[in-house]
C-alpha cells in the first residue's frame, strides 16, 4: 500500500522465526492484494471498476473492513470517510505533479464523495458504490488493520513478544525480555526525522501518527496535507501532528485521520469515546505546543 512494512519478533530458534516471518509477509501480501488501490488487480480496484454498474460479492477479509470503516464514519460524524477516492487521487496525481488543481476540478470530485452511497449487503456479503466514477480508498484504515492482524497471527503462533510496523502504524504485544514495553518515538511537527524529546513506552497496544512531513503540496504560501476533509475537498492545512494509543491497529490508524481534521477539543472528546488517548503536536515558531487526553501521560517513558 506504498509503504514499508516490518515485523520484530522473539522466537528460540532462529529457523522457525525465519518460517514464522515468511508466513506474515505471505499474510501481509494477500491482505494488499485486497485493500491496495495502489494495485489495479487488487480486489478494492474491482469493486471501484464497478461503481455505478452492479453489486460485487467481496471476500471476508474485505467486507470486515469495510464494516469498521462504516463505524468509523458515523463515529467521526463524516470526518472518516473510506468513499474519499476520488478526492485522494486527485490530490495524489496534485502532489506528484506539483500542479494544484482548480476549484472546478475539486467541487466536482467532492460530488463523488458520501458514504451514504456505498450499498452494503450483509446477507449477501455485497457491496455497490451507487455513483459511477466512485472510489473507495482504504489507506487511513488498512496499514493499522493490517498491522493488527499480523499481531494477533503471531499470538496464535505461541510468539508473544512482537511488534508489526506498517508505514507508521504499530501494533503490538507483549513487551521484550528484561523491558517494560516497546520504545516509540514521535517525531517533531513538520520533520521526518526529530524527535520529541519524551518516547513512549507501549506493550499490548497501537500507536499511530499523522502530519504533513513527508505528504503534502505548497500553494500561495499555505502547505495542504495529504490527509483530505471529506467536506471541503482540500487537503488540510492544521499542520499538526496527530498521535493515537489505542488497543487495536484498526482504531489507532483511523482516528488519526478525523483527529487531524476535527476542531483539537472535538477530536479529544472522539479519543476517549473510543476509549483512546490522543497527542496533537503544533510547531509554533520554535516551540511545541502540546494538546493531550488526560491518560496519554502515563504512556511516556520515565
Amino acid at each position: 500500500m506504498g509503504s514499508p512494512f516490518n515485523i520484530i519478533f522473539v522466537a528460540d530458534d532462529s529457523l522457525k522465526a525465519a518460517g514464522i516471518a515468511k508466513e506474515c509477509y505471505a499474510l501481509v501480501d494477500s491482505f494488499n492484494l485486497a485493500y491496495s488501490d495502489y494495485d489495479p488487480s487488487s480486489e478494492l480496484n474491482k469493486v471501484n471498476a464497478a461503481a455505478g454498474v452492479s453489486p460485487q460479492k467481496i471476500s471476508p477479509a474485505l467486507f470486515d473492513i469495510i464494516l469498521r470503516s462504516q463505524t468509523a464514519y458515523y463515529k467521526s460524524k463524516g470526518a472518516y470517510d473510506i468513499t474519499i477516492g476520488p478526492l485522494s487521487q486527485l490530490w495524489r496525481k496534485a502532489r506528484k505533479e506539483k500542479i494544484f488543481p482548480d476549484a472546478d476540478i475539486v467541487t466536482e470530485k467532492r460530488k463523488l464523495v458520501g458514504f451514504d452511497n456505498l450499498m452494503i449487503d450483509t446477507v449477501q456479503k455485497k457491496v455497490m458504490l451507487a455513483k459511477p466514477r466512485m472510489r473507495l480508498d482504504l489507506g487511513g484504515i488498512a496499514k493499522g488493520y493490517i498491522a493488527q492482524k499480523i499481531i494477533d497471527f503471531l499470538t496464535q503462533k505461541n510468539i508473544t513478544q512482537a511488534l508489526a510496523d506498517a508505514g507508521g502504524d504499530m501494533a503490538m504485544s507483549d513487551a521484550p525480555d528484561n523491558t517494560q514495553g516497546w520504545t516509540i518515538g514521535i517525531n517533531i511537527p513538520e520533520t521526518t526525522d526529530e524527535l520529541l524529546p519524551r518516547k513512549l513506552l507501549l506493550h499490548n497496544m497501537a500507536v499511530a501518527t499523522s502530519g504533513d512531513a513527508y505528504q503534502y503540496i505548497d500553494h500561495n504560501g499555505k502547505r495542504y496535507s495529504h490527509i483530505i476533509d471529506p467536506k471541503t475537498g482540500y487537503g488540510i492545512s492544521s499542520q499538526r501532528n496527530v498521535t493515537v494509543i489505542a488497543s487495536n491497529g484498526t482504531d489507532a490508524d483511523w482516528l488519526t485521520k478525523p483527529c487531524s481534521i476535527l476542531p483539537i477539543e472535538e477530536a479529544k472528546r472522539l479519543a476517549v469515546k473510543m476509549k483512546a488517548e490522543l497527542l496533537i503536536t503544533v510547531l509554533k515558531g520554535e516551540k511545541v505546543i502540546y494538546y493531550m487526553t488526560p491518560g496519554f501521560k502515563r504512556y511516556w517513558k520515565k
